[in-house]
């Protein structure tokens, strides 16, 4: 399968997918991680010119220690993007030039603009990737991908409903090793945003507890569903998008690794 997971920023599919994303390529699927925007409002030190090339080579070396084939930055301004045409063509396009199965993106209610707005560019896309005369310049798919949602914690105007959850005990430290990568965002931006501080010695492991979020209880029930009285500590959980293609949970459960 061919799959490409859209997030808004340079870091954000490696924290709702990178779990699943190592289990993908692991066993031979293509993975593509997309960022919209350049991130370079993402920091309270680095300038936007050097913030841009210090997150595209961040974004290289998790994708390089994920395994997945193929990362790239769109270049939209951090803090600035909006759902234009413009912006929806170039998802489209992205989207049709991986030849997708799968894809995965923010639901369209989030607390960053840019998440609302990626989302919401992802699922306007969800039938015009198959329509020829829209971006005639790059052949429409004949098949409509399965379109889904990370995982959020947003309850107003619906909250999230996992139709699969990952198992991701197995791998997570190379999750944690891809959030690593990032590090302008976790050691220094992030912390400084939410007032905490950073160890000097031992970051990965600081980063393990820090990011190694509890299981939510819709999470927990989709996990149950799929793997039984198993004892899980960490997981990862996708909605089905209904402008998609549709797929039963069992096919979900076969499509997706354990």
């Amino acid at each position: 399968m061919r799959i490409i997971c859209i997030g808004a920023h340079p870091d954000d599919c490696e924290i709702e997918f990178g779990g699943a994303a190592y289990k993908f390529a692991a066993s031979g699927h293509a993975v593509k991680f997309l960022s919209v925007t350049n991130g370079a409002a993402g920091h309270h030190q680095h300038q936007a010119a050097e913030l841009v090339a210090i997150r595209k080579g961040e974004a290289e070396e998790a994708a390089r220690r994920l395994g997945i084939a193929e990362t790239e930055i769109l270049g939209y301004n951090d803090g600035e993007l909006l759902p234009t045409l413009g912006a929806r063509e170039d998802i489209v396009r992205r989207i049709r030039r991986w030849n997708a199965d799968i894809v995965l993106s923010h639901r369209p209610w989030d607390y960053h603009p840019d998440h609302r707005y990626t989302g919401q560019l992802v699922q306007d896309s969800a039938y015009l990737v198959m329509v020829p005369h829209l971006c005639p310049d790059t052949p429409a798919l004949r098949h409509n991908p399965l379109f889904l949602y990370l995982e959020d914690a947003f309850r107003m105007p619906a909250p999230f409903v996992p139709d699969v959850a990952v198992a991701i005990d197995d791998v997570f430290q190379k999750k944690i090793d891809a959030l690593d990568a990032h590090a302008s965002q976790f050691y220094e931006w992030l912390p400084w945003v939410e007032g905490r501080d950073v160890p000097p010695d031992h970051r990965p492991e600081w980063l393990s507890k820090t990011w190694g979020h509890p299981l939510s209880e819709c999470a927990r029930a989709a996990l149950a569903r799929r793997y039984g009285p198993e004892e899980i500590h960490y997981a990862e959980a996708f909605q089905v998008c209904e402008y998609g293609r549709r797929a039963s949970r069992q096919e979900l459960d076969e499509i997706f690794p354990r």
